[in-house]
């Protein structure tokens, strides 16, 4: 029978609070050094304490792991590591007690060469999945169909010998790409995700949902202006206009959304990647028939810079106010914000973050303050680091284990196992026991910053007005939110120094001069003389407009 739970609040992932879990690496339960699904059941209550909405789970499906889960092999299973079917039920009835959605991952694009369905096309031109990938004819003279480059080095294309022809690949060798110009295919995926909502699952979080059709005619990619190639990463140096973002896209999504619509509640957050993802972000949440919401990384990259950040949100507001973003400043592909924006800033970081209209993703530890893991060669797990090293660093800085105390381990697998990554010692001093025992710590602060934000219908569903940086001294970042009669002035000072920097108030909201501060964790009560707030560096202030 399908599963007709209905929400109390069909609407509730507009402006939620959504902490990203890495399975991986949250709690290992089983004792083998690898995070599973009854470990993260067993720390639920603590995701709960947060303040946070929402639940998102990175891939814990059947998988080979040569990406870590991004490399299905089934869609509708449990890898046995990271437990079972009747363990992911468990933690969703025990999220829904506590109040929590699940959202999961889901990887359509791509699957595992280990896949059933690429195992039966490869095997020759005339099986009944022969065209579930995409496949292609060498040149002539033996190379591969187009100049396509994959994201993890190398040509998109690796020759299969069984069939004499390329397999499209836009990740590793071992990541063949489905072909979703075969009607099959989008059905076949279409039933995967109808599984997952039988289960209960609240929603799921799309990886490169932009890249499931690709062009049929196989075109050749444009180059990169010299100006925006990154010198170690080979597939920046093309523009990648036919292996990703065709039109026939918008279609295959206005179809999952019909199927979400069916399981009222339900929510989908796609990932943007590619050239310019801000208006392929906007057009793919259009409306009230594609995605709910949709990321990219132009907030993932940010280093805390005013300017930076305000041109990002004023270019996505120029694409319409007919969208709905969910933004972030970390997850499992970048580098920790505590690095990028500074470990001083992380609080600070955070309540810009808890400032923007959109909902907002938190990732396991931001609210720890951890930094960015630094790794010997020799650790390295991810093939992208491995690849590109040492240019490239890869995404294990940002995947090590969570630490729940001081241990050694950091309380994530029993003293004596080997983690599959291992534990960060600067990581351990900031462990969430520690913390929870102080009351003025980074842990407690978000905690207070996220029950604000939760609180406050303006917040989480009011309009945004962007102020200008030339209205705000060099380095200050403001929005002003507004709900009905309800306004409130968001002020971040992102620059560095030791001295206060003024802001004329009654230079910001006509009308709306009389100014009441909201008391912020963390954050010092900023002083007025008039009309004039005075706001240290490295600080935030919100303030009631009336």
């Amino acid at each position: 029978m399908k599963n007709q739970q209905l929400h109390s609040d069909p609407g509730w992932w507009r402006g939620a609070v959504i902490y990203q879990i890495y399975p991986r690496s949250f709690m290992d339960a089983s004792g083998d050094g690898i995070g599973d699904l009854a470990g993260i059941t067993s720390r639920l209550e603590y995701v709960a304490s947060l303040n946070v909405d929402a639940i998102w789970l990175s891939p814990f499906f059947t998988s080979p792991m040569d990406d870590f889960g991004y490399d299905v092999a089934d869609y509708c299973d449990v890898d046995p590591m990271f437990g079972s079917l009747d363990d992911f039920r468990a933690l969703i009835e025990r999220a829904h007690e506590l109040g929590l959605k699940v959202i999961i991952d889901q990887v359509l694009s791509h699957s595992s060469d280990q896949h059933a369905w690429f195992q039966e096309s490869r095997q020759d031109r005339t099986n009944p999945k022969a065209d579930w990938y995409v496949w292609a004819d060498p040149k002539p003279d033996g190379t591969p169909p187009n100049n396509w480059m994959a994201a993890f080095s190398g040509r998109a294309w690796t020759f299969d010998a069984r069939r004499r022809q390329y397999y499209l690949h836009n990740f590793l060798a071992s990541q063949p790409d489905l072909n979703f110009h075969h009607s099959e295919v989008r059905e076949a995926q279409l039933d995967n995700l109808r599984f997952w909502l039988e289960l209960g699952v609240d929603g799921f979080r799309f990886d490169v949902v932009n890249y499931y059709f690709h062009d049929p005619a196989l075109t050749d990619n444009p180059p990169m202006p010299r100006e925006r190639v990154h010198p170690g990463n080979p597939q920046s140096y093309q523009f990648q206009r036919y292996n990703i973002e065709q039109p026939e896209n918008l279609a295959y999504l206005e179809r999952i959304r019909a199927l979400l619509d069916e399981y009222p509640g339900s929510t989908t957050v796609g990932e943007i990647a590619g050239n310019d993802p801000l208006p392929i972000m906007a057009a793919y949440t259009r409306g009230d028939k594609r995605l709910h919401m949709a990321y990219t990384f132009d907030l993932l990259d940010s280093t805390g810079d005013a300017t930076e950040l305000h041109d990002v949100l004023a270019r996505f507001a120029e694409l319409g106010d007919d969208t709905w973003p969910c933004w972030a400043l970390s997850n499992h592909d970048v580098v920790r914000s505590a690095t990028s924006w500074g470990e001083d800033r992380a609080l600070l970081a955070l309540t810009v973050l808890c400032s923007l209209r959109g909902s907002l993703c938190l990732y396991q530890g931001e609210e720890l303050g951890l930094p960015e893991a630094e790794l010997a060669y020799e650790d390295l797990q991810d093939p992208f680091g491995i690849n590109l090293w040492p240019e490239v660093k890869g995404r294990d800085g940002c995947r090590t284990p969570m630490v729940w105390d001081a241990s050694a381990n950091g309380g994530f697998c029993p003293a004596g196992v080997a983690p599959w990554l291992p534990v960060f010692a600067p990581h351990r001093p900031l462990a969430v026991a520690r913390q929870d025992a102080a009351p003025d710590s980074l842990l407690a602060q978000v905690r207070g910053l996220l029950k604000r934000r939760g609180t406050s219908e303006t917040l989480r569903q009011g309009d945004q007005q962007l102020i200008a940086p030339s209205e705000l001294p060099e380095g200050v970042f403001g929005v002003i939110r507004t709900l009905g009669e309800r306004h409130l002035l968001c002020l971040a000072h992102l620059g560095h120094g030791e001295v206060p920097d003024e802001i004329a108030l009654d230079g910001l909201a006509d009308g709306l001069k009389d100014t009441q501060p909201v008391d912020l964790p963390g954050m010092p009560t900023p002083t007025r003389q008039g009309s004039t707030l005075h706001l240290m560096p490295g600080s935030a202030a919100w303030l009631e407009l009336r």
